[in-house]
């Protein structure tokens, strides 16, 4: 019997590997990961720098191919996508934010967050982005360049963006790491609030305790392996 898209995990991934370099000097980056992830539920990633998590971040997302094991995310079978399907599933599926930001320095905030959506064929794309910058606090800012911005106001221009198409699943990937204590804790709670609001899969990556103790559970990593598996 087929499970319906609303019973269906948001991720689940069996013996996943990444190996880079070339086959001379391979470097194994994950070594055979099992995760399973239910819709609607707050994930945390955590573990320190060279643990991996970052890397699983990438394949879970789609931004980068695993080498083996089986993937399926948001619905869709990642496991022998190429590169132009991986984006093609991402599309409207996967919102991510990244600790840089990757806002393009061209454009304004409501452009940043308008024009993905508009590139997927949504109609209301420019109404959308207005709407994510209003309820992330920056209703005054939406004519301003990433330049013009503060570090926080970047990177809630980098939340409006991933969540305005309504994803299923939100990634963020270490999202205080370029921000001070005051304005990482303002963004974390904004973030939450956001998610909560949509109802979207959360998975944050992180190094930070206190930030993973905001989930519901808390995956450990080290040295490309999940070490343990438990609530927040």
């Amino acid at each position: 019997m087929s499970t319906s898209p609303e019973t269906s995990p948001a991720i689940v991934a069996e013996n996943l590997t990444l190996t880079l370099g070339d086959a001379a000097a391979p470097v194994d980056i994950l070594r055979g990961i099992d995760l399973t992830v239910r819709a609607g539920e707050m994930v945390a990633l955590l573990g320190p720098s060279g643990s991996g998590k970052s890397s699983l971040m990438a394949v879970l997302s789609g931004l980068e191919r695993a080498t083996g094991g089986s993937l399926s995310v948001a619905g869709q079978d990642f496991t022998h996508m190429d590169e132009d399907a991986l984006a093609a599933a991402r599309r409207g599926r996967i919102g991510i934010v990244l600790q840089a930001f990757h806002l393009l320095p061209t454009m304004t905030a409501r452009e940043n967050v308008a024009t993905p959506m508009e590139l997927a064929g949504m109609a209301d794309a420019a109404e959308r982005a207005e709407a994510e910058l209003v309820a992330v606090g920056l209703g005054h800012r939406l004519g301003h360049y990433p330049t013009q911005l503060s570090g926080g106001e970047q990177q809630r221009v980098a939340i409006a963006r991933a969540i305005a198409p309504r994803p299923t699943i939100i990634f963020a990937d270490e999202p205080t790491g370029n921000l001070d204590a005051a304005t990482g804790a303002e963004i974390v709670d904004l973030l939450f609030a956001r998610r909560a609001e949509t109802g979207a899969t959360l998975v944050v990556i992180t190094h930070d305790e206190s930030l993973a103790k905001r989930c519901e559970r808390i995956v450990r990593l080290a040295d490309g392996l999940v070490a343990s598996d438990g609530r927040g």
